[in-house]
């Protein structure tokens, strides 16, 4: 047996990412990662010597894509400890010890764990629905990943605000439907967004995830990008979404 097997518990799976040959443990009865990560990996930008941030990194994707695409240092936090324990190990896994930190922690203790204006660029795929939304699962991890049990959008941009730098870059995926509030809540803020882009699963479908830059104290200019569609008509990923996953 291969020494990092053991890393992985017996009900547990090990998934490739397609970068780098870096994999990630993930338990198949609890939340795993989806497109959305993968998404927001490609839409983040990060440039040598940034320290970065990803807010309730779940099993630790978005830092190892990232690392595979950028390089440079992450740290996750994610309050639930079992979850951060498999990123935890998913990160020993393939040897990025050095490169990206997990902390067992609630992001509304950021402040006191990191210090105010450290951060220069924050991550974030946060539970999309509201406690009073949609049907919470009955399974601890999942509810605390798809609803805003643990932590709500207002904590999550709040926090965020007073870790960023200057000009510092927020980078989120979220729901369409929520457009409106989350903007309203990064003005509350003094964060200005700078950039947007709808993802359609289809060309003919109504958006059902939005990409979103937002900076700390920046100006008013906003680009809106072409959409970014998932699926071509034979069901099979368009070229854009299959170089992401490739990348």
């Amino acid at each position: 047996m291969n020494n990092k097997d053991t890393l992985i518990k017996s009900d547990e799976r090990l998934d490739e990412l397609n970068r780098r040959g870096y994999k990630i443990i993930q338990h198949p009865k609890k939340f795993c990662f989806g497109i959305d990560a993968v998404l927001l990996s490609a839409f983040a930008s990060v440039r040598e010597g940034e320290k970065v941030l990803d807010i309730g990194t779940g099993t630790g994707v978005i830092p190892i894509l990232m690392e595979a695409r950028y390089g440079g240092n992450y740290t996750g936090i994610e309050i639930q400890e079992d979850v951060a324990d498999m990123a935890r190990r998913s990160v020993k896994y393939n040897d990025l010890q050095e490169k990206i930190t997990i902390d067992n922690a609630d992001i509304k203790d950021g402040i006191s764990l990191y210090g105010s204006n450290t951060i220069d660029v924050i991550t974030t795929n946060p539970p999309y629905m509201t406690v009073n939304s949609g049907i919470v699962n009955d399974n601890d991890t999942k509810a605390i990943s798809r609803h805003e049990v643990s932590v709500t959008l207002n904590d999550i941009i709040r926090v965020s605000s007073s870790l960023l730098r200057e000009k510092g870059r927020f980078y989120m995926v979220h729901r369409p439907h929520r457009l409106m509030e989350i903007m309203s809540v990064m003005s509350e803020y003094n964060m200005q967004v700078k950039r947007l882009r709808m993802v359609h699963a289809f060309v003919d479908k109504d958006a059902n995830m939005v990409l979103i830059e937002a900076s700390q104290n920046g100006g008013a200019f906003l680009k809106v990008e072409k959409p970014l569609i998932v699926y071509d008509k034979t069901g099979e990923y368009t070229k854009e979404v299959a170089d992401i996953y490739l990348e």
